[in-house]
């Protein structure tokens, strides 16, 4: 039961009420050494060897990844026009590099959830295998490539079991996509905020994609407990899931390699400030339990939320994290941001991040069609509204909220060398005819 009059009271609360933007410190944010974690390093060098081992299914199945032996990864860029432009239209006084991670050109799927999704779908797949004897505990010490790749002929076994997912997309997307490919019956329970374009290219790929007219939370509420009803079902479930949150993970690594190429390691001197785009929060906290893993006190990660549906800022604010959801508090949870409208936040996440996330900011929905469109004018690359969000979180540097955080961390002599990278979570796999539709919507 809530106590809405203790919630009344909390300042925070009130704000997000309000659909004001905000940025809100974490008050639990530790030094990465004092952080008392569950997971480690070591679960991240476990899931990153498993993709490794099944990279010659994945070129087999898609050669676009042929290039890449078989690893689905996305590219780091720098964009100095987009940087100057945000710092002359909105005063943003961004020191340092301004980068973008395109998680939105991942292959397969197209989004940041082709990172995690993609690996619980393989982990499941060689879990079965393993059962039934289609692998072996030595094909997997060696990491066979014959073996995993002879997989691609067993679709016959594999048509047997059934994979769900509840969704509001994306997630959807590399789920579904990823399990009809290698044989399973797949099925997505989508919410009623999905994009159209998204149940459409699903339903190409031969998964069944079942409408709910309720939000993303009642999506996977009843896709579980149709799952639970079959034993031949695995429910890929995105508010509980740690193989999903430990497949995001592994981003830290690959960044590590990408940033020490263009000779920008973050360390003391040199900071890293990481933005990323929070819907359920399995994916930013993945990514952010992996960069700490890497980087440790030199980067600072920011959730940023839609203000219809702060559903993480609220659970951790409040301390109630997937106890409260953001109708309790009067809020929609309605946002054009589509991968990012969620109502309650994934529980495990909120206890990770406790010691290890910096912040998290709001954003209204206009300011992401027009972030879209400069980043489209300036630098000629086309991201999704919802992970324009990223952009967000550079706007509070001019703030007093911000200035106190760089203080108390003695960050305010390093800003110059320091290092920005907007993560954007999708993009890719929109139809041409929904970009335009996209570049034409003001609000």
């Amino acid at each position: 039961m809530l106590h809405m009059e203790k919630l009344d009271n909390n300042p925070v609360v009130r704000d997000l009420r309000k659909t004001k933007e905000i940025l809100w410190l974490n008050p639990d944010h530790v030094p990465f050494a004092q952080a008392q974690l569950a997971l480690t390093a070591v679960d991240i060098d476990d899931a990153e060897r498993r993709l490794q081992r099944f990279a010659p299914l994945i070129m087999k199945y898609f050669p676009e990844t042929i290039p890449a032996q078989g690893i689905i990864e996305s590219p780091l860029v720098r964009i100095p026009d987009m940087q100057r432009d945000l710092q002359e239209k909105e005063q943003m006084p961004i020191d340092g590099t301004l980068l973008l991670k395109q998680d939105s050109d991942l292959a397969i799927a197209g989004s940041v959830k082709a990172r995690g999704g993609i690996y619980e779908v393989l982990k499941h797949t060689e879990e079965l295998a393993l059962r039934h004897g289609l692998l072996h505990e030595q094909d997997v010490k060696n990491g066979s490539a014959q073996a995993y790749e002879a997989l691609a002929h067993r679709k016959d076994f594999f048509h047997q079991y059934t994979v769900q997912v509840g969704s509001t997309g994306n997630l959807g997307l590399s789920i579904g996509i990823m399990s009809a490919v290698i044989g399973y019956q797949a099925v997505v329970h989508m919410s009623a905020d999905a994009r159209q374009w998204k149940k459409d290219l699903l339903r190409q790929y031969g998964v069944t994609v079942k409408e709910y007219e309720s939000d993303y939370s009642s999506a996977v509420k009843q896709g579980r407990a149709l799952s639970d009803a079959d034993s031949n079902s695995y429910f890929v479930d995105d508010e509980n899931s740690k193989n999903l949150f430990l497949g995001y993970a592994v981003a830290a690594k690959r960044l590590k390699k990408q940033l020490e190429t263009m000779g920008l390691a973050p360390n003391e001197q040199r900071p890293l400030f990481v933005y990323l785009p929070c819907g359920v929060g399995g994916a930013p906290g993945g990514i952010t339990f992996g960069l700490k893993q890497v980087f440790g006190d030199a980067v600072h990660c920011f959730f940023v939320e839609p203000t219809q549906a702060p559903c993480m800022l609220l659970g951790m604010a409040t301390g109630l994290n997937n106890r409260i959801c953001v109708k309790d508090i009067g809020l929609t949870g309605l946002t054009h941001a589509d991968g990012l409208a969620v109502g309650r936040p994934f529980g495990f996440v909120g206890g990770v991040m406790k010691p290890l996330l910096s912040g998290i900011c709001t954003v209204a929905d206009f300011r992401l069609y027009q972030y879209m469109r400069d980043l489209l004018k300036t630098e000629n690359i086309f991201i999704e509204p919802s992970s324009c969000a990223a952009f967000a979180g550079l706007r509070y540097f001019s703030q007093l909220v911000m200035q106190k955080y760089l203080e108390q961390h003695n960050l305010i002599q390093q800003l110059p060398q320091a290092i920005h990278i907007a993560w954007a979570t999708g993009g890719a796999l929109v139809p041409e005819e929904i970009r335009e539709q996209y570049q034409h919507t003001y609000l």
